[in-house]
């Protein structure tokens, strides 16, 4: 961290930026007129509906999902009565690619996003055209645009776009012609000087920011603005490989200034009109200034098993045996017992051996990454021994420009798998490594079994992030770590050509228009939501699983890989939640959905449970004996876990939405690592408590009640009263909700969004 503390520095206050250039603490222009000089503040105020700028209701110009959130989200539409997509809706294919996994049920989820498409007036991008956010890249984002897209990469502010990825539900109220709403968020200045050195690519960089501002929550739900000479230094490729990764610091999103660069880029894609220059005003207000020398960056390295846990490659193969004991202590927090991490072993005569390469999706599959990494790998051989390298390009007009240009005869040559454009590598669906391997890659994220393995069958490997450049390098190293920088080789500036014939010969646009005529094909997986019931006027939930990790990741929620064929399924999918976290928690989650199952048969069903069972009659008679109101014919009764602080990673709202069909009423954290996944679960209508860090007033398997709660919801209410059953006596302590708008509260009163849509 020394060298990264060194290149990135946090002002950690507020400041003015003068003239595009000099930060200063204080300007006669007060701080509430000169914030309105940033790019954000203009571009949020375009599209805001409130006519209030400190609670934004945006509207998006345009969305985004993939084929592991599309159906969700077209059959949530369809349940609250859709007639047409109101704004143009891309529907990609790129990561249930795989149709031999799980049968036909992939290849049925293509067919149903086709006839959506057709139906109501959408784009449909087929399997293996383009990974969702390459097609947004070529074919939607410009200048002063937003872009909201059912994946938490949804990032294109290197081409003058804010976009934002959040879970299925938000592109729902998009498409019912509702609003996203959100506070103001604050920008923060990510201020670029310098130039990146030899070997260096956007996947250094963009490891630098994050190992520096993850942890401290520096940019958490804030804009990244990037600004500064530096920025001109970066070609829009370069641009674009780090405000992809810009995810993974948990900002809202990002922007950067514009130049001739990004009028260039726009103009070779057809897209001149989408230009303008984006700059902050003379005096602009900053929240908070970051200031990156690019000089000083070096080739980094994310070692497992997450992104912000970095180091300078050389930092690594100095202290490798250190490094190594590290990691394999993190994986403890997360495995336990339950599985060995064993990395010292991949130590070869004092050098880190690792035993495969992956260039891959959004981050790495760009032109540039893949022209250098080719270039460095020419004439090379990743040798015939356990390492493998494979590279994913990310759409098929990169596609074929690299046969063009000759990159891919000089990856074949090396010995180099070329795949299509697919996102598995990325989320566990592809080229998954051997229990006990290392895989390097060039992708977005390193989550335990986020690479496809399962800690609940013993398996295990794990996944360093490193930019496709140091890639190359180790491989023609046969696997042995090694920085790009320590490559004499000469990285060629080649010129892009965009062929969007590819996307016209392939690529159903229905320009806005819908066919009533078209009737939606639903394969055998595709089920309707299950019903929902309203929240009642109190709740009796019961903790379901409790873990204590630092940080709780959305793959952990509800495991990304073979689960995906799924995503189609509710109840189907419901039963992988926690799986490789909490394998108990599904039993226990139904076992408590019953009860709530019978109470909606009669009274005399759920007396008949209660007495078979004895635990749940005695926390009721003890809480009955309190609440003299309280009776089955108005409280409510569901499951809730406890995490620390859950949610960071994607946005996929099915980490909320299985836990509710399984019978989820709230989550109880210390904070949510992302303001998406805490909007999934308001969406899905389980509440969102916060209680304070230290001691819990329950544990695992605990009863709570909530009076009133309804009531609480209605009143706008921020400390909920809760009393715990434990040990067979009461306790009584609050829950915290934080702030809702008032939509978030109907929501949740309703039971979710598919009640109150349809309501």
């Amino acid at each position: 961290m020394a060298l990264i503390d060194e290149a990135i520095k946090v002002k950690g206050h507020g400041a003015y930026l003068l003239n595009g250039g000099v930060f200063s603490d204080a300007s006669e222009m007060p701080k509430e007129e000169a914030l309105k000089g940033t790019i954000s503040y203009g571009i949020l105020e375009e599209h805001n509906t409130s006519g209030d700028m400190g609670s934004l209701s945006i509207k998006f110009d345009c969305l985004t999902s993939h084929d592991i959130t599309y159906v969700g989200i077209i059959q949530t539409l369809r349940a609250s009565g859709i007639d047409r997509f109101p704004v143009p809706y891309v529907l990609t294919n790129c990561h249930n690619s795989l149709c031999a996994v799980g049968g036909t049920i992939n290849e049925d989820d293509h067919m149903f996003g086709l006839s959506a498409a057709k139906r109501y007036g959408g784009v449909y991008v087929p399997p293996h055209q383009a990974v969702i956010h390459q097609y947004a890249r070529e074919m939607l984002a410009g200048c002063k645009k937003m872009i909201l897209g059912s994946d938490s990469h949804t990032r294109y502010g290197a081409l003058g776009t804010m976009a934002m990825g959040e879970g299925g539900g938000e592109l729902v109220k998009q498409l019912l012609s509702q609003t996203y709403d959100i506070k103001r968020p604050d920008v923060v200045a990510i201020y670029l000087k310098g130039e990146p050195q030899h070997g260096v690519g956007p996947q250094d960089v963009a490891l630098a920011l994050i190992g520096k501002l993850f942890e401290d929550g520096i940019v958490k739900n804030k804009v990244m603005e990037f600004i500064g000479p530096g920025v001109n230094k970066l070609s829009v490729d370069f641009r674009i490989g780090v405000d992809v990764m810009t995810t993974e610091t948990t900002c809202l999103s990002s922007i950067w200034i514009t130049d001739d660069k990004t009028e260039e880029w726009l103009a070779l894609h057809g897209r001149e009109e989408d230009y303008c220059e984006l700059r902050p005003s003379d005096i602009t207000w900053y929240d908070d200034v970051v200031e990156v020398d690019l000089n000083k960056i070096r080739p980094m390295i994310a070692m497992p098993f997450h992104p912000s846990n970095v180091y300078a490659i050389d930092e690594v193969n100095s202290n490798l045996n250190e490094v190594l004991h590290e990691v394999e202590e993190r994986a403890k927090v997360s495995f336990g017992d339950r599985v060995k991490v064993d990395l010292t072993k991949k130590v070869h005569n004092g050098r880190l051996l690792v035993d495969q390469g992956i260039i891959a999706g959004c981050a790495g599959g760009g032109f540039e990454n893949l022209c250098a990494a080719a270039d460095i790998l020419d004439g090379e051989d990743i040798g015939s021994d356990e390492f493998t390298m494979s590279v994913y390009p990310a759409s098929m007009p990169i596609y074929a420009q690299l046969v063009k240009n000759g990159a891919m005869s000089k990856f074949i040559d090396a010995g180099v798998v070329i795949k299509t454009c697919f996102c598995g590598p990325c989320f566990g669906a592809g080229d998954t490594p051997a229990n006990n391997a290392f895989s390097i890659r060039h992708s977005t994220r390193n989550f335990p079994n986020r690479e496809g393995s399962k800690v609940q069958s013993g398996q295990i490997s794990s996944v360093a992030l490193m930019d496709a450049r140091s890639i190359a390098a180790t491989a023609a190293n046969k696997g042995y770590l090694t920085g790009a920088d320590k490559v004499d080789k000469s990285l060629e500036r080649y010129k892009y050509f965009f062929d969007d014939g590819i996307y016209k010969k392939r690529v159903y646009d229905s320009e806005g228009k819908a066919d009533e005529s078209t009737q939606i094909v639903l394969g055998p997986n595709i089920k309707d939501w299950p019903e929902m019931t309203a929240l009642p006027d109190n709740l009796l939930i019961r903790i379901v699983s409790e873990i204590h990790d630092p940080v709780t990741t959305t793959d952990e929620l509800i495991p990304s890989g073979e689960t995906s064929s799924y995503r189609s399924n509710p109840l189907g999918l419901a039963e992988f939640t926690l799986s490789r976290k909490d394998p108990e928690y599904v039993g226990r989650a139904k076992t408590v959905r019953e009860y709530e199952e019978a109470r909606a048969e009669g009274i005399d069903a759920l007396e008949k449970m209660l007495d078979a069972s004895g635990e749940l009659k005695e926390a009721w008679t003890a809480f009955q004996d309190e609440y003299k109101d309280a009776g089955w014919n108005n409280t409510g009764i569901g499951s809730a876990i406890f995490a620390v602080k859950p949610g960071d990673g994607s946005a996929r709202e099915q980490a909320a939405s299985c836990q509710k069909v399984l019978g989820g009423w709230a989550n109880i954290a210390n904070e949510y690592a992302t303001k998406r996944y805490r909007s999934n679960l308001i969406n899905w209508g389980m509440i969102p408590f916060i209680i304070p860090e230290g001691e819990l007033p329950f544990k695992n398997l605990d009863y709570i009640f909530l009076p009133g709660i309804k009531k609480a919801i209605e009143k706008n209410s921020t400390e909920i009263k809760a009393v715990v059953y434990s040990g067979a006596k009461l306790k009584e302590f609050v829950l915290n909700i934080g702030e809702l708008t008032d939509h978030e509260r109907e929501i949740i009163l309703e039971g979710c969004l598919i009640n109150y849509n349809r309501k």
